[in-house]
C-alpha cells in the first residue's frame, strides 16, 4: 500500500536534510497540481475521510488537544483566516494557522504566532507521517499529509487555538477530521463544480459539512435560500452576517478602507482596514465575529484597531510596485474576479492598464476575462500558470479576440516571469499592471518581482 522502497527509506535524518522530506511529499498525489482529467466528475467516485481519519488516529488524534476555528467558503477564506489568527495572537492566545494553497513555499501553509514553520521542523513532522504511512488503509495524498503534519505540529507546540482553512469544499475535505468549536462560512459561489456540484445549493451542502452539532456557526453567506442548509447541521448558535454582525460603513481610504463594524457583543467605529477591496470589510467582520464567538468575549477596541490596521493578505489585491503601479490578486473564479474588478475600479481607476492573466484549465476563459473587465484593458498578456493544470495561454488569447478585444492588444508570453517583464516594458510609469487569474500565477509573479525577498 505504500509506494516507498523500505530498503532505502530512512526518514530519521530528514530534519537535517529537509529536501529529502519535501521530495517524499512531492511524490504523493497532489490534486491541487494535477486536478482531475478534463470532463471527469470527481463526485462519481465515493469520497471518503478514511485515510485522513486513520492518519489522525495513528498520530494520536492531535486535533483534540486545542480549540479550533474551522472555515470554508468560495472566496475570502485565507484573508479571514489571517485576520482571525492575528486577532487571536494579539489577544494573547497561542495560535496555529493552516491555509492553502501556498504562493511560493509549502511552509506558508502552517504558521504559529504568525511565523511559518521552519524547514527542519516541517521535515521532522513529515517524517512522523512517513513512518505511519505503511499502516494506513491507502497511500495518503499530498494535502492529507500536510494536514496531518499541521495538526501534529500545533499539538507539539501546545497551541490554544488552531485556525484551520478547508482545502476544498468541506464535508470530504481532509481538514474535516476536526470538530470546530466555531465553523465559518464566508460565502457560496459556483466553483470547483467537478468536485462540489453545479448548483449553489449542492456546493452549500458540501461546505455545510464542517458545521458540527453544538458548534457556533458564523455565516457570511446571506442568501435566504441557502441559510437553512447550514442551519440544519445542528449548530448551537448561528450568527448571520447583516443580522448579528457586519458592517454599517465601508469607505475608501488611502491604503485600505475605513469601516464601522458590529458584532453581537460590541460596535467598533472608524476602524482602518489595511487591505484593498470593499469585500475585505466583510472578511474583517466575519473574522471578528468568529474570534469573539471562539473567545466568548468582547475584544478590546484598541486591539481590533491595531490588528486590522496592519493586517496583510499576500496575493490578495496586493500592491507590490509603483511607477507603474503593480497589483497582484489570485482571483481564480468568476465571483473573485468580479470582486477584484470592482475593487480596481473603485480604488485604482485608470485606463492604461496591462492585464497579465493565466488560468487553470477548469476555468472558462471568456467568463473570467469578462469578469476581469478585460475589454477595458489597454493590453492583455496571456501566460500559463506553473501547474500541470495550466490552460494553454493561446486559448485564453483566442477567447479574448472572440469577445472583441483587438488582436494588437493581445500578447502571449508563456512564462509568468517573462510575461511580467514584458508588461513592465510596455507599460508606462503612470500606468498599471495587474497580475491575476490564479494563485499559481501570483506566486510566480511575486518571485519574479522579488516580493518574497522584501517580506
Amino acid at each position: 500500500m505504500s509506494h516507498r522502497d523500505d530498503a532505502i527509506f530512512d526518514p530519521s535524518d530528514w530534519a537535517e536534510h529537509p529536501a529529502e522530506a519535501f521530495a517524499w511529499l512531492d511524490a504523493h498525489v497532489n490534486l491541487e497540481s494535477v486536478g482531475v482529467p478534463v470532463g471527469t466528475d470527481r463526485r462519481a467516485t465515493a469520497p471518503t475521510l478514511d485515510r485522513m481519519e486513520a492518519l489522525a488516529a495513528l498520530l494520536g488524534s492531535p486535533q483534540l488537544e486545542y480549540g479550533i476555528l474551522h472555515l470554508t467558503g468560495t472566496n475570502g477564506k485565507t484573508s479571514v483566516a489571517r485576520i482571525a489568527s492575528a486577532l487571536l495572537v494579539e489577544a494573547g492566545v497561542s495560535t496555529g494557522t493552516y491555509t492553502s494553497p501556498h504562493l511560493e513555499r509549502v511552509n506558508e501553509r502552517m504558521s504559529w504566532e504568525g511565523a511559518p514553520i521552519a524547514d527542519p521542523v516541517l521535515a521532522d513532522r513529515l517524517a512522523q507521517v512517513a513512518l505511519i504511512e505503511p499502516h494506513l488503509p491507502d497511500v495518503p495524498s499530498y494535502f492529507e499529509i500536510l494536514t496531518g503534519a499541521a495538526l501534529t505540529w500545533f499539538a507539539d507546540v501546545a497551541v490554544e487555538a488552531a485556525v484551520i482553512e478547508v482545502g476544498l469544499g468541506g464535508t470530504w475535505d481532509a481538514t474535516n477530521v476536526v470538530d470546530g468549536d466555531v465553523a465559518v462560512i464566508t460565502n457560496v459561489h459556483i466553483d470547483h463544480v467537478d468536485y462540489l456540484g453545479h448548483t449553489r445549493e449542492a456546493i452549500a451542502a458540501d461546505k455545510a459539512g464542517i458545521v458540527k452539532p453544538g458548534s457556533v456557526l458564523v455565516l457570511g453567506e446571506t442568501d435566504p435560500d441557502l441559510g437553512p442548509i447550514f442551519e440544519a447541521r445542528g449548530a448551537a448558535r448561528t450568527l448571520l452576517r447583516g443580522r448579528d454582525f457586519g458592517i454599517t460603513r465601508n469607505d475608501l481610504a488611502h491604503g485600505g478602507r475605513v469601516v464601522d463594524l458590529f458584532t453581537p457583543r460590541a460596535r467598533y467605529e472608524d476602524v482602518f482596514v489595511s487591505l484593498h477591496g470593499a469585500h475585505q470589510a466583510d472578511n474583517a467582520a466575519i473574522a471578528l465575529a468568529a474570534v469573539e464567538a471562539f473567545a466568548d468575549a468582547v475584544l478590546p477596541e484598541d486591539l481590533v484597531t491595531d490588528v486590522l490596521g496592519r493586517v496583510r493578505s499576500p496575493g490578495r489585491l496586493e500592491v507590490v510596485g509603483h511607477q507603474p503601479l503593480i497589483v497582484l490578486d489570485g482571483a481564480h473564479n468568476v465571483a473573485g474576479a468580479q470582486a477584484f474588478a470592482r475593487a480596481m475600479a473603485d480604488e485604482f481607476p485608470g485606463t492604461d492598464r496591462t492585464l497579465v492573466v493565466g488560468l487553470l484549465r477548469e476555468k472558462d476563459p471568456a467568463e473570467m476575462l469578462d469578469a476581469l473587465d478585460a475589454r477595458d484593458a489597454a493590453r492583455l498578456v496571456c501566460c500559463a500558470p506553473p501547474s500541470a493544470r495550466a490552460r494553454d495561454p493561446h486559448e485564453l488569447a483566442d477567447a479574448a479576440r472572440a469577445m472583441g478585444i483587438p488582436d494588437e492588444r493581445v500578447t502571449v508570453v508563456h512564462d509568468v516571469a517573462d510575461a511580467v517583464d514584458h508588461a513592465v516594458e510596455v507599460t508606462g510609469d503612470v500606468g498599471q499592471i495587474v497580475v491575476t487569474g490564479s494563485l499559481y500565477v501570483v506566486g510566480a509573479a511575486r518571485v519574479a518581482l522579488g516580493v518574497a525577498a522584501r517580506d
